[in-house]
């Protein structure tokens, strides 16, 4: 499955559209403003939420969480390194891996690629290419690509420091 993450880009919150690969909406994203710390809310192309994403405050490390249903059922951290940007997805049991400064990395499961996400260049916002295998939730993939896209812009903005609040 191949998907396509797009930034709206003059909005006084996070909006992003999901894209499948025939150019159809198939998802959408909404940031939460006034917020102490990043939240987002992942809806299907009815409008039912599907995933909310929150990021955890007063941590050393980044650190974010999926919920869903009402239950957090994923958390995704980065982890301390010197040279090179590494992420870890407890809850699904994933590995994030690549080329985060260039924005090419993949998502694995027990040493397989299950994920692989490209930023597109040259376009206006922020855009992804996603290539998902068929045994894969997208949800669960969508969100950590929204994720680590916040931690690292957060950590581009921040210039290091450790704790960001949305506002």
């Amino acid at each position: 499955m191949k998907l396509y993450i797009k930034q709206k880009v003059f909005s006084w919150k996070d909006k992003f559209t999901i894209y499948d690969e025939n150019g159809n909406e198939a998802y959408f994203v909404e940031g939460e403003l006034f917020t102490i710390g990043k939240k987002l809310n992942l809806f299907d192309r009815d409008n039912n939420q599907l995933a909310h994403i929150h990021q955890k405050v007063l941590s050393f490390l980044p650190r974010f969480f999926i919920e869903m249903n009402g239950k957090d059922i994923a958390e995704v951290v980065k982890h301390f390194t010197l040279f090179k940007q590494k992420f870890s997805v407890t809850g699904y049991d994933w590995q994030v891996d690549g080329d985060f400064l260039a924005h090419e990395y993949e998502i694995y499961r027990n040493e397989y690629t299950i994920a692989t996400i490209s930023k597109e260049w040259f376009t206006f916002g922020d855009a992804y290419s996603i290539d998902i295998t068929d045994d894969v939730d997208p949800v669960g993939v969508i969100c950590v690509v929204l994720i680590i896209d916040a931690i690292l812009a957060q950590t581009n903005n921040n210039r290091g420091a450790s704790i960001a609040i949305n506002t």
